[in-house]
């Protein structure tokens, strides 16, 4: 018998942008997304459709041409009913355009030798899943957002650095202009480059690139750096990763993943005390190559699912960022590019672009420096930890790790 199901996604953004100064332009975008799939004898078909469509015409589509249908012998989740809202307020476009003026007014008048462009923005999403085995799930999320990037009068480049936040509540306007005076506020007082460099950065990108090391696939294939290691303790005592769907910067995040799975507790453990748990597999993975199937497959509205869609979270120290520095400095990169990975896991990075922070404090800028860092160090010797508290420098958790000054 073929089962029916739909995966939408209704998205409205609202942009106040500017450049070099100036209002740019207003944009409000709204878009409505829908899968419709028709799952019958090992196979699937589907309809993606970029805006309003019945879904008896969407169905439709979907069943249109049989010899289309992907392979896909699995069965879709009966799930029953939950729903998730994670929306504070909605800011009307009033609001955002005079948020947006008000925030501009603060650092065009305090910081006149800075040149700025950027957006403001507001974006509401709402996800639902349906289908005809009782599943019934709908997620709705909406945050206000900014990002700056600024260029000073005497430089040469085209931007200097940015900054910016998301919250899901506007506040005062005190988080905006605290992080402003941080990065701007110094910027021209020169500091000089500390012996022992610490970087201190949201860590989305390190644990981006862990992932890949994490699928279950590559770890099955012999392809990531960490097959025939699941069960040992390869990173630091200190060190637990986590796909975390309850976490509270995880924006948009649906707690059920691309193929309709919910975990328990919407979190799944992959790295405990630096010992690795388990890969991340789909049902496809978990089936093909015999691992536990952990209820992580990325959406994907065009085709099949695949393993992905990870919201990975560093489990956060007891300690706040001041207490994990103790006493030392920590370097913010603002500007840098970096080397590709060699087979030992050896990186180099060119930070040309930096600021010198003592926790409370920016001291200055820095000059164009290099470092090295080893994929395990990272995470392993070099690891010292997640504060308890978030960064103003990036109103949200960072990470605080050890690198060699080349």
């Amino acid at each position: 018998m073929a089962v029916k199901e739909k995966h939408s996604t209704h998205r409205i953004i609202s942009t106040m942008a500017y450049e070099e100064n100036k209002p740019k332009a207003f944009e409000r975008v709204n878009t409505v997304e829908s899968s419709y799939r028709v799952y019958e004898d090992g196979k699937v078909g589907i309809c993606y459709n970029i805006g309003e469509i019945s879904d008896e015409e969407g169905f439709a589509r979907a069943q249109a041409d049989p010899e289309r249908a992907r392979p896909y012998p699995f069965t879709p989740e009966a799930g029953g009913e939950r729903s998730r809202d994670k929306r504070e307020c909605e800011v009307s476009d009033r609001e955002l355009m005079d948020l947006a003026g008000e925030y501009m007014g603060y650092i065009l008048e305090k910081y006149p030798q800075f040149t700025f462009s950027g957006s403001f923005s507001e974006e509401r999403c709402k996800f639902s899943l349906n289908n005809d085995l009782g599943t019934d799930y709908s997620e709705n999320d909406a945050t206000f957002g900014a990002r700056i990037m600024f260029k000073h009068k005497d430089s040469r480049d085209i931007m200097d650095g940015g900054f910016g936040f998301n919250m899901r509540k506007p506040d005062d306007g005190s988080v905006f202009r605290t992080m402003a005076d941080l990065y701007l506020g110094q910027y021209e007082t020169i500091a000089e480059i500390p012996d022992e460099i610490i970087l201190c950065m949201q860590y989305y990108s390190l644990v981006g690139g862990l992932a890949e090391e994490l699928n279950a696939e590559n770890l099955a294939l012999g392809t990531s750096r960490l097959t025939g290691k699941v069960g040992e303790k390869v990173f630091s005592e200190e060190f637990t990763l986590e796909h975390d769907l309850t976490d509270k910067e995880a924006w948009f995040s649906r707690f059920w993943d691309g193929e309709g799975c919910v975990l328990p507790d919407d979190k799944l453990v992959l790295i405990e005390n630096g010992v690795i748990k388990t890969g991340f597999a789909d049902k496809r993975v978990a089936q093909k190559y015999g691992v536990p199937h952990t209820k992580t497959a990325g959406h994907n509205y065009g085709d099949t699912p695949f393993p992905g869609g990870l919201n990975l979270r560093i489990r956060r120290s007891d300690k706040t960022i001041k207490e994990l520095l103790g006493g030392r400095f920590a370097v913010i990169p603002m500007n840098w590019t970096g080397s590709p990975m060699d087979s030992k896991g050896e990186l180099t990075i060119v930070i040309s672009s930096s600021l010198l922070w003592d926790g409370e404090r920016i001291l200055g800028r820095l000059p164009e420096f290099r470092v090295s860092m080893n994929f395990y160090d990272v995470f392993g010797k070099e690891y010292i930890g997640v504060g308890s508290d978030d960064s103003p420098l990036y109103h949200d958790k960072v990470i605080l790790i050890k690198t060699n000054k080349v």
